[in-house]
């Protein structure tokens, strides 16, 4: 029976939907998790579930000593764990991406180096080491410009500022987010960039050998331009021409080739206008959240499905790809707890609407974007042309009221 290492951070949305795809394959599955180091002996947790998945080769050390048997693929489930991926796959000797191309990807200074180095089109770019830098610097752009923490991802610590004092004013505020969720904050600094316009998508796809093949393009109708930047509606196929979806393409696998990416998923998000395809980002892993089950019909099989049979050296055969489809990202209105949904059952009897998951939970805590790292649910479309399924998303979310009650905070007695 062929052997899978999965690492599944706890707080991933995709964790049953890998599990359920190794399942359907007869695949046996070896679970790799970062639960709290403190409280994981207490609840009986061997060493391998809980790891610190951004100390790769420290956590990549402890799987080892648990792993026993050897294991025919290694693959993270979102972008937490990619690098100590990497690592592992590294020391087993298994197919994949190197440490050193991994690491570009999940930093957003590094990668906009990358870009920058091999004459792929990229803004003017700076290196904020501190709040003294930022004040000197405001009085030099060329605004807009957008102020991102380094590492993190999903729009969050995202902003844009359109003058000095609005840069200095989100400067400290993607700092705070940064500090809250990153433990390397204050080694890291934060990246100030130059607004780039244009419509806004983005390329699923699969590298084998050093290259790309192509599963999606989609569009992101709605406009991203800020202040803050969350992703909301993914239609595809993509109705550009098919001069720009091959423009596309061409830039992924140049910035792939570039970072030395040459196996498995990989996700890259761009901006096109009439300078051409800027690319935004290239994870290497697949779309996030749940937005791959959008994929299901147009893949044949789910996207988790078609991730481990590459993984594993599976056959792979993709059908014609039919009908359009599309997700919706849910987005978090308001900062506050989560109570409860109505207007699923009208929803859902939207036409061309598939699916409807709500992730969150009641008494969950929520915040929108850019603090904000997850979504109410998402909803899924299929229709025969990409505009119906884009309508039937918007339809679909009209019908739902969400019931969301203020975050009190507490405040401190002076007796």
């Amino acid at each position: 029976m062929l052997r899978v290492l999965l690492l599944l951070p706890i707080a991933s949305y995709r964790n049953q939907d890998f599990l359920d795809a190794a399942h359907k394959l007869g695949v046996e599955v070896v679970s790799a998790a970062d639960h709290c180091h403190q409280l994981a002996p207490q609840r009986g947790l061997s060493p391998i579930l809980s790891l610190h998945f951004d100390q790769p080769e420290a956590a990549a050390a402890q799987v080892l000593a648990s792993l026993g048997r050897r294991v025919d693929a290694v693959l993270a489930v979102d972008d937490a764990g990619v690098e100590l991926a990497a690592v592992l796959r590294e020391k087993l000797g298994l197919p994949g991406n190197a440490p050193e191309a991994v690491r570009p990807t999940r930093d957003k200074l590094a990668f906009r180096r990358l870009l920058q180095q091999n004459g792929l089109n990229c803004p003017a770019f700076y290196h904020l080491a501190g709040a003294a830098e930022a004040r000197i610097l405001a009085a030099q752009l060329h605004y807009p410009v957008v102020v991102k923490a380094r590492r993190l991802s999903a729009s969050r610590g995202v902003i844009r500022a359109d003058d000095a004092q609005d840069l200095l004013q989100q400067v400290r505020r993607v700092s705070r987010i940064q500090s809250s969720a990153d433990r390397d904050a204050s080694e890291l600094g934060l990246i100030v960039e130059s607004f780039i316009p244009g419509s806004e998508h983005a390329l699923e796809g699969l590298l084998k050998n050093g290259q790309l093949r192509v599963l999606a393009l989609f569009d992101k109708p709605d406009p991203l331009d800020g202040p803050y930047f969350e992703e909301s509606i993914y239609v595809t196929p993509s109705r550009l021409s098919g001069e720009l979806q091959a423009a596309i393409a061409d830039s992924v696998q140049r910035a792939c080739a570039a970072a030395g990416l040459s196996h498995g998923a990989i996700h890259a998000e761009m901006r096109v206008n009439d300078a051409g395809v800027w690319l935004l980002e290239i994870a290497a892993r697949s779309i996030g959240g749940l937005c791959g089950r959008m994929l299901r019909w147009r893949l044949g099989m789910t996207l988790e499905e078609l991730i481990l049979r590459h993984a594993l050296g599976l056959p792979i055969v993709q059908p014609e790809p039919s009908d359009a489809s599309g997700v919706m990202m849910i987005p978090v209105p308001g900062r506050g707890i989560y109570q409860s949904v109505a207007g699923l059952e009208a929803a859902r009897a939207v036409p061309h609407i598939d699916d409807i998951r709500i992730t969150t939970v009641p008494g969950q805590r929520i915040a929108p974007a850019p603090e904000g790292a997850s979504y109410l649910g998402f909803i899924f479309s299929r229709a025969a042309t990409p505009a119906a399924a884009e309508a039937a998303l918007r339809s679909a979310h009209a019908e739902l009221v969400f019931d969301i009650r203020p975050d009190v905070v507490l405040a401190k007695s002076t007796a």
